[in-house]
């Protein structure tokens, strides 16, 4: 049953009456938390980001589940990544140096290999990924919807005694 949870959340995300900018921006926001190590001051300041700007909330935090699952798999490469910017790239040296010194910037451990380089790699793919979020939802509300709602197997999961009996309680009010 989670994982067709995780399914009907996903689809009610891209239904919800919020923006496609809205959703792709937290989607996006969630990202970057859920590929950085977030006990950090880096983390806690997308956090507030997240949390002030208007976005998608729902959309954030699927996010950040899905990126936290596949940080585990790509931390040889986040490491790698850090390495090579920490290390070989001789013109930031001495800018390492300085932010080591400086009074808040050790507390973001952008000293350690994989913080920089899950960083790094969130913020590249951030606008890659705000467009394509922005893109799918459009997509998905114009023309996806009304095909994946004449789907049988839509229909059948729709119509499933287990799912009708799911849903009663979910709905229950407490």
């Amino acid at each position: 049953m989670f994982w067709l949870k995780i399914i009907k959340d996903l689809i009610k995300i891209f239904r919800e009456g919020q923006t496609p900018a809205q959703i792709a921006g937290g989607f996006a926001l969630g990202m970057v938390i859920g590929l950085s190590p977030s006990f950090n001051l880096q983390g806690l300041i997308m956090w507030i980001l997240l949390l002030s700007l208007n976005v998608n909330l729902a959309a954030a935090l699927l996010a950040i589940t899905f990126c936290n699952l596949l940080a585990y798999l790509f931390d040889p490469f986040f490491h790698w990544l850090g390495y090579q910017i920490l290390t070989q790239v001789d013109f930031l040296k001495g800018l390492w140096t300085y932010l080591y010194n400086a009074p808040l910037a050790p507390l973001t451990n952008f000293n350690n290999t994989v913080v920089m380089g899950s960083f790094i790699t969130a913020l590249i793919l951030f606008l890659p990924v705000y467009i394509g979020m922005k893109k799918l939802t459009v997509l998905y509300r114009k023309k996806l919807y009304s095909k994946i709602q004449k789907l049988k197997i839509y229909e059948a999961l729709r119509n499933n005694d287990i799912i009708k009996w799911y849903m009663k309680i979910r709905d229950m009010q407490i």
